[in-house]
């Protein structure tokens, strides 16, 4: 959860970014620098000072233990790569909670897909609003359930109202459990009927955690 320790060109590398999608990008643009000419040695030493940008892994640890991870992701593949970096981080006994939503008025395509990927991966499921725009918030998910599944768990919690979403992941939550906001990342709003309301995953999430001493 603190960084990884990479081997790149033969010089042994620590770097705060977290999963191997974040390894990928990093390799990537290590690559282009080399390409575009850069001083190889200049490029690795800085690279250890690369931090994570807002909204992408953002985590924070709460004073009982309890991790909190606000991400961006909002499609398939994106969902996928993350759950699969924490399933690989986590240990048995910790508990993976999802808070997720889908966006209204987009892809329909998609929500069952993340909807499937999220009610199979994580221990406790919890669907709620993302940006609904001008949909109903009950159609989207209706949506996101819509898909078969070789597993029989318990229900998915549904809160049209993110806040209490989050709230319910947290009351739920022990010691070294993860939480996983996604789909909104970086965003500061909520965007509800043509109307966007002031909304910051990660800034609620820390408040409730005071608020529940956690």
């Amino acid at each position: 959860m603190n960084g990884n320790q990479l081997l790149i060109d033969g010089h042994q590398i620590f770097t705060y970014l977290i999963g191997k999608f974040n390894m990928y990008n990093l390799l990537a643009s290590y690559a282009t620098a080399i390409l575009l000419g850069k001083n190889k040695e200049n490029v690795l030493k800085q690279i250890k000072y690369v931090k994570p940008i807002k909204g992408r892994f953002e985590q924070f640890l709460s004073n009982s233990g309890i991790h909190i991870i606000v991400d961006y992701a909002h499609n398939p593949d994106g969902l996928k790569s993350i759950l699969n970096t924490l399933k690989i981080i986590k240990k048995n006994n910790e508990k993976l909670i999802c808070v997720i939503g889908c966006g209204g008025n987009r892809d329909i395509k998609k929500r069952s897909l993340m909807g499937k990927i999220v009610y199979e991966t994580c221990d406790i499921s919890i669907f709620t609003s993302d940006n609904p725009r001008e949909e109903n918030i009950n159609k989207i998910f209706n949506d996101m359930k819509n898909f078969k599944s070789y597993l029989n768990k318990k229900s998915i919690l549904t809160f049209v109202k993110r806040k209490e979403a989050i709230q319910t992941a947290i009351q739920i939550a022990k010691k070294k459990d993860i939480i996983l906001i996604a789909g909104k990342g970086h965003e500061t709003f909520q965007e509800i009927k043509g109307i966007r309301y002031s909304f910051n995953d990660m800034k609620i999430a820390k408040n409730l955690l005071k608020t529940y001493n956690k």
